[in-house]
């Protein structure tokens, strides 16, 4: 086991033909702190699974538009905190002397949870950001069989899940169906921040011609997240928000929501479902 599960004894109780209860040790998903500074300052301090932390405050900074490449950071590093024994559950970042330095104020407070990627901001228009990549002229297209295989695939790759039952996951794929990357998180924004930040570090943004899937509902705060990267294609497995199809309608995106082999609902961008 890793940093990102933990085992615990727990009581199981059977109440089935043969009632039982019995002590044992079960495996759970890790739940941690981590604070992204800006040059030693606080910005954001985020519940996530550990793994990946660089991704993660990587693909957060592109998706609340303070960067938009993989340039706009000079070092983005773990540091040691005041844990003791040392957890390093902090990222440290240097932008670019010519990215301007995030804006904190009441009204955009940066404090989340797993399971709330813009938690705490005073207003719609306190979160929204504005994508450097137009995705409307985006010519991609998927056949519908190859989408409805997606989520099958994605679970086939949740390492982690099928020892704790308790993550998240997000998974960048090519139009025929091929799984760039994968992630897994307690929080849904964080897997996914986990995989931009992994597209931006390689240089692949704008993710034009790529699907994003994740596991859960695809929410206002998802959306956005996959706009900012140039994400033609969004897909979920559970329902989508009024706010979701709102932005994805005004992004030019498509938006899938309830993607089970073999039906999907296509809310927005139903030409490139073919």
């Amino acid at each position: 086991m890793g940093r990102n599960t933990a085992r615990r004894m727990v009581v199981s109780i059977d109440v089935g033909a043969s009632p039982a209860v019995r002590r044992r040790p079960d495996e759970l998903a890790a739940e941690e702190p981590l604070e992204i500074r800006i040059r030693k300052q606080p910005l954001a301090v985020t519940m996530r699974t550990p793994g990946h932390d660089l991704d993660l405050a990587m693909g957060f900074l592109l998706g609340e538009g303070v960067i938009g490449k993989a340039d706009d950071v000079v070092t983005a590093q773990l540091c040691a905190g005041t844990d003791t024994p040392n957890t390093y559950n902090v990222v440290d970042i240097v932008l670019d002397p010519h990215v301007p330095p995030p804006v904190t104020d009441p009204s955009r407070n940066f404090y989340t949870t797993s399971s709330c990627g813009v938690c705490g901001k005073a207003s719609v228009d306190a979160v929204r950001t504005r994508s450097l990549f137009d995705v409307t002229a985006d010519p991609m297209e998927i056949p519908a069989r190859v989408l409805a295989e997606l989520p099958g695939k994605l679970r086939a790759a949740q390492r982690t899940f099928d020892r704790t039952g308790g993550l998240h996951a997000a998974g960048l794929f090519t139009p025929t169906g091929d799984l760039l990357v994968l992630r897994e998180d307690v929080g849904r924004h964080n897997a996914v921040d986990k995989v931009l930040g992994w597209a931006l570090r390689e240089g692949r943004l704008p993710l034009a011609g790529h699907v994003l899937l994740v596991s859960g509902r695809a929410s206002f705060e998802l959306t956005q997240k996959a706009w900012m990267a140039g994400l033609p294609l969004l897909a979920a497995v559970s329902a989508p928000s009024t706010l979701a199809v709102d932005l994805a309608e005004e992004a030019g995106m498509t938006l899938v929501g309830f993607l089970r082999e073999p039906r999907m609902n296509v809310y927005s961008g139903a030409q490139r479902v073919i």
